[in-house]
């Protein structure tokens, strides 16, 4: 026996009695056949899942999920829920995320990668470069988007799509007014975005699985086609992904709560940008690009991750009656910039501090306070509240608490 053979079956003992399922509406695409042949290897039961063949159950005090009229199992979900179906195969998924059931992605995850306003928004916000982008609700706001993107030409792309559709590049002013004026009339939410001339017919794809990139790929359009979408008939090529490049698409699929995401990247004259993030990427042409077995890193991602599952901490917190976690951002109250902790609260219970890109814990009462800080705290709502006004007003606790007997007998 071969030493990689040992190894597998090491790899893969304590994961036979594992039940997977890949929820897909296309049994043979490849991206599903892949994901299956690779569980197959490593002894997993896998279950291809119809997400339009389940029935969601909700009762006093329990949820319930069946498929095809049987009692929903497994114990992890791999999402390949299509666009045309997204609301509904979210809303199984959140059902099935409510029974404790491992997700490779969530539900939230997905919802958030699909709106491109919503994702860009995250990214920024968190200092993810992005292209500049400008939401277009009305005609006569397209000469101020042009102008704040730097300038024509533009490329507009409404907020929902897939696969390149949606998105075009426009040289002329009247242009623009036009496809935004044709594309409003038909219901659709506009994205004027700069365009990135050096980046132009091209970008790369990194598939980023369990926080690394495991693959990666330049996509190049044909001819006069700037979309460089395999699907478009574009062409793939390996490359060899800078640290930079790595860093920001495992940070992007992070924020935006994804575990499995084709990441795509723009070659800016400054470096990264992230165009866009795909919750359930095709595997085909970047296994292909690639030579890197893409399936199987997402089946021993799920192997070595399904025994854990995500938690919303604050959802959690908030079952104690009473207590709840709020976020005070410095930039908003900048008085307190520049202060340290023990100066600013005398009691708050700062459990966590978010900098730049890392969480601190329980972070010391020495501790400086930045501008763009944002504190995490946890506690009694009502007490928390009284204690955070205080710090960000710097008047006397007594001036802000409320006497609610006084308030009880007026009424």
């Amino acid at each position: 026996m071969r030493p990689d053979e040992t190894t597998n079956e090491v790899k893969t003992a304590g994961y036979n009695s594992l039940r997977l399922a890949v929820l897909s509406r296309g049994p043979r695409l490849y991206s599903t056949r892949r994901i299956v042949e690779e569980a197959k290897k490593r002894g997993i039961e896998v279950e291809v899942c119809d997400p339009m063949k389940f029935s969601l159950v909700v009762g006093e005090g329990s949820v319930d999920v069946l498929h095809k009229g049987r009692h929903f199992t497994h114990d992890a979900v791999i999402p390949r829920i299509g666009h045309s179906i997204t609301q509904h195969g979210v809303a199984v998924l959140r059902h099935i995320e409510q029974l404790g059931i491992w997700t490779a992605n969530t539900g939230q995850g997905i919802l958030q990668s699909r709106d491109k306003l919503n994702a860009s928004q995250i990214l920024a916000r968190n200092r993810i470069p992005v292209p500049i982008t400008v939401y277009v609700r009305d005609v006569i706001d397209v000469e101020q988007a042009i102008e704040t993107v730097g300038g024509l030409p533009v490329v507009v792309k409404v907020t929902q799509g897939t696969q390149g559709d949606g998105v075009f590049l426009r040289h002329t002013a009247f242009e623009v007014r036009n496809l935004v004026q044709g594309l409003l009339m038909t219901g659709k939410s506009v994205l004027v975005q700069e365009y990135i001339a050096e980046s132009h017919g091209k970008d790369i794809r990194a598939l980023v699985v369990g926080d690394r990139v495991v693959a990666c790929m330049r996509r190049r359009a044909r001819g006069r086609e700037f979309r460089s979408n395999y699907h478009l008939n574009g062409t793939v090529e390996k490359v060899e992904l800078p640290a930079g490049y790595a860093e920001a698409a495992c940070r992007a699929a992070r924020l935006l709560g994804l575990n499995i995401a084709g990441v795509d990247l723009l070659e800016g004259k400054n470096g990264p940008l992230v165009l866009e993030v795909n919750s359930s990427p095709g595997l085909e042409g970047i296994e292909k690009a690639s030579g890197v077995n893409v399936a199987g890193a997402i089946v021993d991602f799920v192997m070595e991750d399904t025994a854990f599952s995500e938690v919303d901490i604050g959802q959690l917190l908030r079952t104690i009656p009473g207590s709840g976690v709020l976020s005070l951002q410095l930039r908003n109250h900048p008085k307190m910039v520049g202060k340290r902790l023990r100066d600013v609260f005398a009691s708050v219970p700062v459990f966590a501090l978010s900098r730049e890109n890392r969480l601190v814990w329980n972070p010391e009462e020495d501790l400086q306070l930045r501008y763009d800080d944002v504190l995490v705290c946890y506690g009694e709502l009502t007490e928390l509240r009284s204690s955070l006004r205080q710090a960000m007003l710097g008047v006397p606790r007594e001036a802000l608490m409320f006497d609610e007997t006084a308030e009880e007998t007026e009424g």
